[in-house]
């Protein structure tokens, strides 16, 4: 008998169709992967799984009996536990805390801190994070410590099924590398797991069966490997795919003034004497291991950074930028896309219209007050040019999938017709074909003379979309790749920071938690 089976599942939000007569069996002992777009019914299905949501039609069937569950709590007594992309954890607490904030052990009526630390020790042990202190504060842990802090949580609850939603977007190579052991490790245990990823390497290393979703419905289940990557995108995205990066044009001339000149930038121990030169129409990435300075980098230019210490010129003039308005002015013309959308790119409980209008607010104003019809149109357009899927401009924000939502930052920052666009990891934990359109908007904003700066974790994504590529390592530029010079073999030997003859032997080896996620 199958563990959990769902029949006919459809759900509406008012007029939008978030899933239509989907169906998905889960075995006890199985990694299931869920693939397909954001927007293809993914999150409203685990949704419904894990309680938070009820579907309008279809039912559900746990150990062969119909379930229903009202809410997350009901989902977790039946032994459903979800770990969403958004983390759930209070920054304020600690990581002991947070494990067990729903059902904390208690003595004699309160809170039992010891048997708590014991229970934080032995999830994060479990999931494969035992370097991870009880008592650090949630705010003082990196991205992907929180990510990892997530998991711990989850596998405290003893679930006998654990859905995974992008559960590895943000953590490292090496944390990616101890999750693929926690997760086989637990399969082998009898649990189910259901797992959603865009990250095709990993659902052929983890999956055992597959169900692709395309606009609400279920299209396609089948044995793990027994499609092409070509195939399962195709329907996912249901059309043929190619052409996934668009060609790029010859660069610039070096003669030409750069657009934005780096000259010696340190801070800290973070970053060491950074230099580089970004021409208008010029896509460069930023490569390495991740952690190695390209976030800082990225933040310092856009005057985040307080005690920089180097050079700054636009258009070959010395300037200064101290903060993010500077950044933004007029004779600069840079914006930011940032890392997390959620918590640093949107604000989720305000509309649609006004997270895209609200950074361009200066330029949509006369005297103080905002031309609504100009702001109308602006974001009309933008809306068209992105293709962002929405039921008009006023539904919330964090109500839109995480790939229109990606969309939302992009778009926000458009608004203000940047000159210069600094990017930190776009494409995270989006789906492939929003992946493909963000790569076509990329080289089309070039080609109108915009330069782009482009950190990415994927190594895919460096090869087809940049003109050169900086390599990144302990804080400092290693390595400059250009054209036919940026390879995976090129990226991996310079993000480890060694010599030819001892990439040949270490190269192999090394991709598997060196690289970033392929598109």
């Amino acid at each position: 008998m199958s563990l959990l089976v769902m029949e006919g599942i459809s759900k509406r939000y008012g007029g939008v169709r978030a899933l239509e007569k989907a169906d998905l069996v889960i075995e006890a002992g199985r990694i299931h992967a869920v693939l397909g777009e954001n927007g293809a019914g993914k999150s409203t299905l685990i949704k419904i799984m894990a309680g938070v949501v009820a579907p309008d039609a279809g039912r559900m069937l746990l150990d062969g009996q119909a379930v229903s569950f009202a809410s997350p709590a009901q989902a977790n007594d039946a032994g459903i536990v979800c770990i969403f992309q958004e983390l759930s954890l209070i920054p304020d607490l600690s990581v002991a805390d947070n494990i067990s904030i729903s059902r904390p052990p208690r003595r004699f009526g309160l809170i039992d801190r010891r048997a708590q630390r014991r229970i934080a020790e032995e999830s994060l042990e479990r999931a494969g994070a035992p370097d991870i202190h009880p008592l650090a504060l949630v705010k003082d842990l990196p991205l992907s410590r929180r990510q990892m802090v997530e998991i711990a949580k989850a596998l405290a609850r003893r679930p006998r099924i654990l859905i995974l939603d992008e559960a590895t977007s943000a953590l490292t190579a090496a944390d990616v590398t101890r999750i693929y052991t926690v997760l086989k490790r637990l399969r082998a245990e009898g649990l189910a797991l259901v797992y959603i990823s865009h990250r095709m390497h990993e659902i052929a290393e983890l999956a055992d069966e597959c169900t692709v979703f395309c606009n609400g419905r279920s299209v396609a289940s089948y044995a793990a490997g027994t499609k092409s990557d070509q195939e399962v995108v195709e329907l996912m995205i249901g059309r043929e795919y190619s052409g996934v990066f668009p060609a790029r044009p010859e660069r610039p001339p070096e003669s030409a003034t750069p657009r934005l000149e780096l000259r010696h930038l340190s801070w800290g121990d973070r970053l060491d004497d950074v230099s580089l030169r970004l021409h208008a129409g010029e896509v460069i990435g930023l490569g390495g291991l991740d952690g190695q300075g390209q976030r800082e980098l990225l933040l310092a230019l856009f005057g985040v950074l307080r005690g920089t210490d180097g050079e700054l010129l636009i258009d070959g003039r010395p300037v200064r930028i101290d903060g993010p308005s500077a950044a933004k002015r007029a004779d600069v013309g840079m914006a930011l896309i940032p890392e997390d959308r959620k918590t640093e790119g949107l604000m989720l409980p305000m509309s649609v219209g006004d997270n895209l209008s609200f950074a361009a607010l200066g330029r949509l104003s006369r005297w103080g007050v905002v031309d609504r019809g100009a702001e109308r149109d602006a974001v009309a357009r933008v809306m068209q040019m992105l293709a962002v899927r929405s039921d008009g401009t006023e539904p919330a924000a964090g109500s839109l999938s995480g790939g229109n939502q990606q969309k939302l930052v992009i778009g926000k920052w458009l608004m203000t017709s940047p000159r210069i666009i600094l990017l930190n990891d776009p494409t995270r934990g989006i789906d492939v074909g929003t992946k493909q359109e963000i790569y076509q908007l990329l080289r089309q904003l070039a080609d109108q003379g915009a330069a782009i700066l482009f950190y990415s974790t994927d190594y895919d994504e460096l090869i087809g979309c940049c003109d050169r590529v900086l390599v990144m390592y302990d804080g400092a530029v290693k390595r400059e790749l250009v054209g036919a010079e940026i390879t995976e073999h090129a990226l991996i030997r310079s993000a480890l920071n060694i010599g030819e003859d001892e990439a040949i032997a270490q190269a192999p080896a090394q991709e598997r938690t060196a690289r970033g996620d392929p598109a």
